[in-house]
């Protein structure tokens, strides 16, 4: 490991001489950088000129104010309308490719970015104003493309190119294939009755969903408990609690009390006390709401001739069937069936131990999982944070990336930004040099911004008419906390790993190479998309990777230790199956839900939980499924996707990266491969040529048993 680590830091140095900007420093590299030019420097304090440069090839606007963003909003929506007339006066038996499909193509190609200008602000500006006029200009756009998606004059236009038959290759062939869903998902392809009902329907579901979760959020319940019913918790858990005259304490029905509770808390009957309260959250309300929308959804997928939502929701997905999606999480809770019985006995005797001939019950999972991490495991996670300031890290990831995937990142110091805190980067071809992209990355909390760590489009790739590729410009937006009084901002350890993933996508949306931006950037099978991003999660938990990424805050030249490498891998599928077990019987009640008439919701649930929990029965009086958004709003018949890319993610690292986490060949090949298609190929297709063979759910079931056996 020392020699292999030490080649890698003499590789880097020697790239370093031939470019300072080059960010791919290692931890022994960056200490010696500190005296030079350390490149990520830029992430604290951003240069500031009197003239912005612009970028080549992208159209992004990055600063505009509240009346810039609506005056552009509305140019948007006049060029489109101009467009969409033009093709709409062409006589059916006149239109081609050429003068139907390749002027929306480029349409979309172009507006994109300046749509994307319009509507991220909303999402980082530090001005209201700015963030309300990108709020509304989102709503106003939104309506536009709505209207346009039930032209029919245009449905028919670009139907009437698909049966023409003319030569063309075959992404266009499926860019018109897409287009023709479109219009047809938006009823066009349906008697006008039934796309009147249609549209009925639709604003009956949008209103119920939203209702549904307005109804969550308004929810004012709470839980009084003394001091002794809170025995276990941290203290400044505690603390933060409102604290009523009589000195007890409010526990608010919201996750952020909750979850916390449930790992920490030693009292058993305060666990299951707050376990029943949650979810018996809008109970009788939510109930009818949720059986209201499943009934809809169903009548809605019918006018579309499917024979319930369920398999209208999935038909565009990777999985393409109910069925398929019916077998693939049953076969997953039958293989961790042993593996999560074993945990659970654990647990079991844990119990026991603890509290004595006490039935164990759903809500003794999450503390005694919590237990038994502490016994075996001396994982301080607060400690850790000092291993990882921000600047290793992602110095880390930069280098990763690299030497994977043939990518040279260059920080453009004086472009347009929005915020001091964002920093633009130039991303090259390593061997080529050519210039692949760009990307924004907007790393620190602050008033108004995104809650959430994300990654936005701002520019699709895409190949115009006249021969000239537009090159794509995603941007990652984090919620870090800025290091106080010149100290550096310091990583908890599931920062590290979401920025890890955050890269993902951004490695995803710079090297594709679709023809359409509507196959570019994050723009693929949802079924699909995380892949990527899950993938690069694992370089989180390997040695090598962990000690590239850190190193201790006062002296980067000391990163974690090998037996806290070797204890987060393991920690990372600790109990994992019944904690997936868990997930399963969402996603299978979600499923099942949206495959059936007339499902007895409550009982439904009761059942599943316990086939799917090892018999552990659901409290009684509580209800998951009036408070389990997903399947309301959002995910709806699609809550299993996640693990569906979790699965084929594990697939691809065990098989092609495990064993040489830094083999270049290997990563080119994923890039020209997996990534490059983006959504213009069927994704089983891309996998199945990267793999060799059919993608498999084995590497998945086997690193969770392998691990989780160990503990």
């Amino acid at each position: 490991m020392a020699d292999s680590q030490g080649n890698t830091e003499d590789l880097t140095l020697r790239r370093r001489k031939r470019n300072r900007n080059l960010l791919a420093l290692t931890g022994a590299a960056a200490l010696l950088a500190v005296t030079a030019t350390f490149a990520i420097s830029a992430f604290n304090s951003h240069r500031k000129k009197s003239k912005k440069k612009d970028l080549q090839g992208s159209s992004v606007r990055a600063n505009l104010s509240a009346t810039d963003i609506l005056k552009l909003a509305g140019r948007i929506i006049a060029k489109s309308q101009e467009v969409h007339d033009a093709i709409a006066s062409i006589p059916l038996d006149k239109v081609t490719y050429a003068n139907v499909v390749v002027p929306l193509a480029d349409l979309e190609a172009h507006q994109f970015p300046l749509i994307q200008s319009c509507v991220f602000p909303k999402f980082v500006s530090t001005v209201e104003d700015v963030r309300k006029a990108s709020s509304e200009a989102d709503r106003r756009i939104d309506a536009h493309i709505s209207t346009c998606r039930k032209r029919e004059d245009i449905y028919l236009a670009v139907k009437a190119v698909a049966l023409k038959g003319e030569l063309m290759n075959t992404d266009a062939k499926q860019y018109i294939k897409c287009l023709v869903t479109d219009f047809e998902r938006s009823g066009l392809n349906l008697t006008v009755t039934k796309r009147d009902e249609a549209q009925r329907l639709r604003v009956q579901i949008d209103e119920l969903s939203l209702r549904y979760v307005q109804n969550l959020n308004d929810d004012k319940t709470y839980l009084m408990f003394s001091e002794t019913e809170l025995a276990g918790l941290p203290s400044e858990y505690v603390k933060s609690l409102d604290k009523a005259e009589n000195g007890k304490y409010k526990v608010r029905m919201k996750s952020h009390h909750v979850l916390p509770l449930l790992e920490f808390c030693k009292v058993g009957t305060t666990r299951r006390t707050v376990v029943m309260a949650y979810g018996k959250r809008c109970g009788e309300v939510n109930l009818s709401v949720l059986e209201r929308l499943v009934e809809l959804r169903h009548k809605y997928a019918r006018l579309f001739g499917f024979s319930s939502y369920a398999d209208y929701a999935v038909d565009l997905r990777m999985a393409k069937t109910s069925s398929k999606v019916f077998e693939f999480l049953e076969d997953i809770s039958a293989t961790l069936t042993d593996l999560a019985t074993w945990e659970l006995n654990v647990l079991k005797g844990m119990k026991k131990k603890e509290e004595g001939e006490l039935p164990f019950g759903i809500e003794d999972l999450l503390y005694y999982v919590k237990r038994a991490e502490a016994d075996q495991f001396d994982l301080d996670f607060q400690a850790l944070r000092q291993y990882f300031p921000v600047d290793l890290v992602l110095s880390g990831i930069f280098k990763i990336v690299q030497d994977l995937f043939g990518l040279r990142f260059q920080e453009i110091a004086d472009a347009e930004v929005w915020h001091n805190d964002v920093c633009i980067f130039s991303v090259y071809d390593l061997s080529s040099g050519e210039l692949l992209g760009y990307f924004y990355l907007d790393l620190y909390k602050r008033e108004g911004k995104h809650c959430h760590t994300c990654v936005v489009a701002l520019q699709n790739g895409a190949l115009s008419s006249n021969g000239v590729r537009q090159i794509p410009v995603p941007l990652l937006i984090a919620q870090l906390q800025k290091g106080i009084n010149g100290q550096p901002c310091l990583l908890r350890f599931a920062e590290v790993v979401s920025l890890f993933h955050e890269f993902g996508h951004v490695v995803q949306h710079i090297c594709n190479r679709a023809s359409f931006a509507k196959f570019s950037g994050l723009r693929v099978d949802p079924d699909f998309v995380e892949i990527p991003a899950l993938l690069l999660e694992n370089w989180c938990y390997e040695s090598f990777s962990l000690k590239l990424i850190s190193g201790f805050h006062q002296d980067i030249t000391k990163p974690i230790k090998d037996d806290i490498c070797k204890s987060l891998k393991r920690w990372r599928y600790f109990f994992a199956a019944l904690k997936l077990k868990q997930e399963i019987l969402y996603c299978l009640f979600d499923q099942i839900v949206y495959s059936a008439d007339n499902v007895d919701i409550v009982e439904l649930f009761k059942h599943l939980h316990l086939k799917v929990m090892l018999g552990l029965p659901m409290l009684e009086g509580a209800n998951p499924a009036s408070c389990f958004p997903r399947s309301a709003i959002g995910y709806e018949a699609a809550c299993y996707s996640r693990i569906w890319s979790e699965v084929f993610a594990a697939d691809i690292f065990t098989s092609k990266f495990r064993d040489d986490l830094l083999n270049h060949n290997v990563g080119m090949r994923f890039r020209e491969k997996v990534l490059a298609p983006g959504g213009a190929k069927e994704p089983i297709e891309i996998l199945s040529d990267f793999l060799g063979r059919e993608p498999s759910i084995q590497a998945f079931i086997d690193c969770r048993a392998e691990y989780g056996l160990q503990c």
